[in-house]
């Protein structure tokens, strides 16, 4: 019996393969459509992005598309950093390793956030990339980061949801870590689902197909999948839904008990809200999955990109990609790509990954060995607990020694050598929350009388960064703990200075 089992196991994957042909032409038609959608989703959201958060954009306050504000694109990092990561392809192969696309990004040029700020800061101080993304290093884990960069995988990826899978936890491990990565893969799956699917609801279980159900982003798409089939024509009852169980424990230093939440999985939800309740409409899938708030120029961004792969660049509605042409042979931010030559690129690729895994072509025509999906490995961070407290850095809880100025943001400010804050708290894990800055220096953090770390709160780029992590730790013993920044007065390299600036304690139970 345990022989016929294991027998089924091997023989299915391969009995689930299908060969597919698309000629080259219809290939490169979807990948355009791909781009153009994400060029045209990102532009219509960005006057909107995290303006409205923890509500619905009310009809009345939503962007009114004109063709031109798709040149908005061009320096949108959504579009840049995605593309670089495709360079890192172009340039070591289909089989770049996570170190490859870890030393593109450690040396990358453009301002980041969150999960990418956070590995980038890490690779520069030594974390290796396939480290850079794991809670330990990176508090923005479960962030929205790899999600909103992982089209240029789908793209290339057309009917190879596995191969799709395998590069995501290969780039993705960068900057993200279990449900992080978890949103590159749901969307780079449905980008390759919709090469073959132009039903919305098919392409967006095939996206949760390759997830492992017990993973938290999992159980929200599937909650979506649900509730769309109870109320097929209500997208806000949805919407409503969905903020009343998933939209709560975010630990982002940003949105813990706030309402800021740019967390993949309830942002990877208002995806597929959009690409359900638009149901192939093209506008009505970039309205939607703006309309729900938050990230909302990152969120149709992804769900028009994904539509624009279903139904071709040739069946964007005219109205939408009128703007385009004007654009098309203009070099994105920081990148060497145009609107044409990503296209061509990202064509060379699929083609090629087409053939390393059992496809061929034939003059214009290539014949794909098609793969099913499948749930990749069960990885999850979540054992953070919920945060249950703020506590201000001006609150008299935190006992201060030296001089210590207000600053904006009600951030506490100093450089003075020994200046000192402490704060008693009762959890099982906690964020110091502070700033970085471009004067920033060097501090000691001491937890329950013990020093633990010296951090910097220099943020590798000349802007500040606000509400971010200068210290976590988490599991720690229930009960009551101590934790203490002490200034040391260096600056950090290059930095400009020594400041250190602190805003606060987000607590954990």
């Amino acid at each position: 019996m345990k022989t016929l089992v294991v027998m089924c196991l091997f023989v299915l994957p391969l009995a689930a393969q299908t060969v597919k042909p698309i000629p080259v032409e219809t290939l490169r038609d979807k990948i355009a459509g791909g781009w153009a959608g994400q060029m045209i989703g990102v532009s219509y959201g960005a006057p909107t992005e995290f303006r409205y958060k923890g509500r619905i954009i009310p009809d009345e306050e939503l962007p009114r598309w004109k063709p031109g504000m798709v040149a908005n694109s061009i320096d949108q990092d959504d579009l840049y950093v995605d593309m670089t990561f495709a360079q890192v392809l172009d340039d070591k192969g289909l089989d770049a390793t996570t170190e490859d696309f870890g030393a593109m990004f450690r040396e990358a040029k453009y301002r980041l956030w969150h999960a990418n700020l956070a590995a980038r800061r890490a690779l520069k101080r030594g974390v290796p990339a396939t480290l850079s993304g794991t809670p330990k290093y990176n508090i923005h884990a479960n962030d929205i980061d790899f999600q909103i960069e992982a089209d240029f995988i789908g793209l290339m990826a057309p009917g190879l949801p596995l191969a799709a899978t395998d590069i995501a936890w290969r780039a993705g491990r960068v900057m993200n870590y279990g449900d992080g990565i978890y949103g590159g893969i749901f969307v780079s799956c449905m980008y390759s689902s919709a090469f073959f699917e132009k039903n919305p609801r098919k392409i967006v279980e095939d996206g949760l197909a390759c997830l492992p159900r017990k993973s938290p982003y999992a159980q929200v798409i599937a909650d979506v999948l649900l509730w769309h089939r109870q109320h097929p024509e209500d997208w806000k009852r949805n919407w409503q839904l969905i903020e009343d169980k998933w939209n709560r424990s975010d630990p982002c230093p940003e949105g813990a008990l706030l309402d800021f939440n740019i967390d993949a999985k309830i942002n990877g939800a208002y995806i597929a809200l959009g690409l359900l309740y638009g149901n192939g409409d093209f506008g009505r899938t970039v309205i939607i999955s703006t309309q729900a708030g938050q990230d909302s120029d990152c969120n149709p961004s992804n769900a028009a990109g994904i539509l624009g792969v279903a139904h071709g660049y040739s069946a964007i509605p005219e109205d939408w990609k009128a703007g385009i042409p004007a654009v098309a042979d203009k070099t994105f931010s920081y990148t060497n790509f145009t609107f044409k030559t990503i296209t061509e690129s990202t064509l060379k690729r699929a083609i090629a990954l087409a053939e390393k895994t059992g496809g061929r072509r034939e003059a214009e025509v290539v014949h794909i060995r098609t793969q099913a999906p499948r749930a990749t490995k069960l990885e999850v961070w979540d054992d953070y607990g919920s945060p249950v407290e703020r506590i201000a850095a001006t609150d008299a809880r935190f006992r201060r020694t030296g001089t210590w100025e207000v600053g904006r943001n009600e951030a506490l400010l100093s450089s003075e050598k020994g200046a000192s804050a402490e704060v008693e708290f009762e959890g099982t894990g906690f964020i110091l929350v502070g700033q970085f800055l471009p004067d920033g220096g060097l501090a000691d953090i001491a937890l329950d009388g013990k020093i633990v770390a010296t951090v910097d709160v220099y943020p590798d780029e000349d802007s500040m960064k606000n509400r971010e992590s200068l210290y976590h730790a988490f599991n720690l013993k229930p009960g009551k703990h101590t934790v203490r920044l002490t200034v040391r007065g260096e600056p950090y390299r290059e930095s400009r200075g020594a400041k250190i600036s602190l805003q606060g304690l987000v607590v954990f139970r």
